[in-house]
């Protein structure tokens, strides 16, 4: 991926959290990986690219689960998909459930 098309979805994520810069260089500072707010303009405008310590961490501080199809080394048919707390807390009860699986697939008409 271009140091372009890495900014606009580094952008594009923030905001979609609505975390400012200055958040964002924070977060990345109380973990020991330091980055000024000139240094994410900078990530966002195309211009540099974090180092890898950096960007696995705004993966998970923006949510990012798949990588590779976020910042477009997969093809994806549709918008990403973001799962909240509840919705992952949902998806492990049905997996520790499998006794139930089959009333919930005919419930949500999954069958």
């Amino acid at each position: 991926m271009n140091k372009e098309q890495m900014g606009r979805m580094l952008r594009y994520y923030r905001n979609l959290h609505n975390y400012s810069i200055q958040t964002v260089s924070d977060r990345l500072n109380d973990v020991d990986l330091p980055a000024a707010t000139k240094t994410i303009y900078s990530w966002e405008a195309g211009r540099t690219q974090p180092d890898a310590d950096r960007l696995l961490f705004l993966c998970k501080l923006y949510e990012i689960d798949d990588i590779l199809a976020a910042f477009g080394y997969q093809s994806t048919d549709s918008k990403p998909l973001h799962i909240t707390e509840f919705e992952k807390e949902l998806i492990t009860a049905y997996r520790n459930h499998p006794e139930v699986q089959s009333a919930i697939n005919k419930l949500l008409e999954l069958d």
